[in-house]
């Protein structure tokens, strides 16, 4: 009697059921996560969109709410930062730079009160922790070391914010966040430009202090500033640059 063939496999035991019982799982295991995400409270397009809030002047979202605080918070602790270049560089160009911070910040933060007030923003009225002891570095320095801390600390910061004035600028549907980033895009390149013709700018420490803390723009909703108790280092500020309270009011036009 001629032997019988082996019963080849069938069903899903076959080698083509097989395939396609792991093809079917692969598709499965694909799509799961996809529809899982979107059905879940908490993600990242949840939070953003239940962060965002409708203004008259376009959509206000957590990046924004966020670069307003930054902005005041920057004018608060580099304004008087310039005042002080004007009086403790040693050289030319040091002090200049120290005007150009005045003038920039004082200018700036004019504008960010005016637009927060527009929109409903509360903002910060002392700098934060890490602003205050870069400005108690800045006071115990002195002489040519005084000189590169002010423009090293200065432009390490500046480089900080300009990645994100340039997130906000490139994603922002508020006209008036908008236009405030334009302004500080400009404002925050003069004075990196300024801080570099100094001569005094370690690019190599540049580089490494910025690739150690990174260059991206918080993660968003911690619109609240992070600071803490405590009392600004005096810089003997001029008077004639002393910020006005955050819940002033900007004058009228013309006025």
């Amino acid at each position: 009697m001629r032997p019988r063939p082996p019963v080849k496999g069938r069903g899903i035991f076959s080698g083509t059921g097989i395939i396609v019982t792991g093809l079917a799982a692969t598709l499965a295991a694909l799509i799961f996560p996809v529809w899982s995400y979107e059905n879940q409270s908490g993600t990242g397009a949840d939070v953003l969109n239940a962060q965002t809030v409708a203004t008259q002047y376009g959509p206000l979202s957590a990046l924004d709410q966020e670069f307003l605080t930054k902005v005041r918070l920057a004018g608060l602790w580099e304004l008087p930062a310039g005042q002080q270049a004007r009086l403790k560089g040693t050289t030319v160009a040091v002090r200049t730079a120290g005007q150009h911070l005045v003038e920039g910040h004082t200018f700036l933060d004019e504008r960010v009160r005016e637009v927060a007030a527009k929109l409903g923003v509360s903002l910060p009225n002392e700098p934060n922790d890490q602003q205050k002891d870069w400005l108690a570095e800045l006071n115990a320095a002195q002489g040519m070391d005084y000189d590169r801390t002010f423009a090293n600390t200065l432009r390490l910061a500046h480089g900080r914010v300009f990645s994100v004035v340039a997130q906000v600028r490139a994603v922002t549907q508020n006209s008036l966040v908008r236009e405030l980033a334009d302004d500080a895009n400009t404002t925050v390149l003069d004075h990196i430009k300024i801080l570099e013709a100094t001569g005094f700018v370690d690019f190599d420490a540049l580089a490494r202090d910025m690739a150690a803390t990174g260059t991206s723009a918080p993660a968003a909703g911690a619109s609240a500033p992070a600071a803490g108790p405590g009392t600004v280092v005096p810089v003997t500020p001029s008077p004639t640059y002393t910020l006005p309270p955050a819940a002033a009011s900007p004058a009228p036009a013309g006025t």
